[in-house]
């Protein structure tokens, strides 16, 4: 069993994920959360090499990144190139809704998984290709990770345009990996209601540059959207140099000032009504017009209160805001604790663990619990003797 209590909605379709890392793991923890029976295939010995990203409390192949995108999975540890081990694959083809890869092309037709010959075991197969490019592009046979990605979008020179620092940087964290995940989930979740619907099976295919330029263009492309542009790329709110947390008497706060009135209410807290008052910011556009000069003049006023103080403010006046809090707080955050967001669990070889809840929330089904993340070939002798092996290749 990978879940406990009411029945999930996608119970039923069974999901075989030959994935690692994060892109395709996050895609098919998504199908996890909402009911789906996903089996992971992993390398003998070694596994999904995100098992190794972190320390752990006993099992040094059970770091905190793997046990946060592989809980309700089972494990099987399977060699693709042994004539036992292909023959368990096999099995599992047969009886899976959907095969969510992220092996290169290439690969795949050597190990005979390419969705053609994929598609002779399962017919209707929603087959989920998770791959750094898009296969019809010069780009098609190259290995992409995150940092390559941020780099290829142009996503590593937002902050230079930011701080002024040349120096291209990527942002810190596995944002692309995560975006790309994402859309691989919807993905497989509209190919099954194609499949519900005209019992036709599909390849989706699923490209990291692709589903990344979409994610970060979507603002940043800015005046290079119309033909001929009409300015440069780039939206220039979200790289204004001046739009950053404001210091307070004890820490920082992010106060967002996004409609006309706004400003009159921040400076009006803030005691300084008669600045904002002033006839060039009375204008049409003119708040727009210096809106630089208005954020350094906040960042001058702001330190006079501590963040709890101006945190208060900010709410009576119906601004949003909330206090900058260390990357390491947030566990504590007393919201995300209310709602449950964040619960602690146990683990058979780890002990207690701090689980993350599926953020979404449906009417129809209520929270499960699901197993927790599975340790290497934890499930492989059941799932091999399902199949009338009784174990891996030596």
């Amino acid at each position: 069993m990978t879940a406990t209590g009411p029945q999930g909605m996608l119970e039923g379709i069974r999901v075989l994920d030959l994935t690692s890392v994060v892109f395709g793991p996050y895609c098919t923890q998504l199908l996890a959360d909402l009911g789906a029976e996903v089996t992971k295939v992993e390398t003998p010995g070694i596994g999904d090499p995100f098992r190794w990203s972190g320390p752990a409390p006993a099992s040094p192949n059970m770091a905190p990144g793997f046990m946060a995108l592989n809980r309700g999975k089972r494990s099987v540890a399977l060699d693709l190139k042994s004539a036992t081990d292909q023959q368990v694959m096999r099995g599992l083809l047969e009886q899976a809704d959907v095969f969510v890869v992220n092996v290169r092309g290439k690969a795949l037709e050597r190990l005979g998984l390419d969705y053609e010959a994929v598609r002779q075991i399962r017919p209707d197969i929603v087959y989920v290709h998770c791959v750094g490019f898009g296969q019809d592009g010069p780009y098609a046979d190259l290995q992409a990770y995150d940092d390559v990605i941020q780099a290829a979008t142009g996503t590593a020179t937002l902050l230079p345009r930011v701080d002024g620092d040349p120096r291209p940087r990527y942002l810190p964290s596995l944002i692309a990996d995560k975006v790309a995940g994402l859309h691989a989930a919807y993905g497989a979740l509209a190919a099954i209601v194609h499949r519900q619907r005209t019992g036709e099976g599909q390849l989706v295919e699923v490209p990291m540059f692709e589903a990344f330029s979409s994610f970060m263009l979507l603002e940043h492309l800015g005046g290079q959207t119309f033909d001929p542009p009409v300015g440069p790329a780039g939206y220039p709110r979200q790289i204004d140099p001046l739009r950053q947390p404001f210091p307070t008497a004890d820490g920082h706060i992010s106060i967002v000032i996004y409609t006309h009135d706004a400003w009159d209410r921040v400076f009006a807290l803030l005691g300084a009504a008669d600045f904002i008052a002033q006839e060039r910011f009375n204008v049409p556009g003119g708040r727009a017009q210096h809106q630089d000069e208005l954020y350094a003049r906040l960042a001058e006023l702001t330190p006079q209160m501590t963040t709890e103080e101006l945190l208060k403010q900010c709410h009576a006046a119906q601004l949003p805001a909330q206090p900058v809090r260390d990357l390491s707080e947030v566990i504590e955050d007393p919201h995300l604790n209310a709602t449950s967001f964040f619960r602690r669990r146990a683990h058979p070889s780890e002990g207690t663990y701090i689980e993350q809840a599926q953020p979404v929330r449906f009417g129809a089904q209520v929270r499960r619990d699901l197993a927790p993340p599975p340790n290497l070939d934890g499930d492989g002798p059941a799932i091999r003797a399902q199949f009338g092996q009784n174990g891996p290749d030596k």
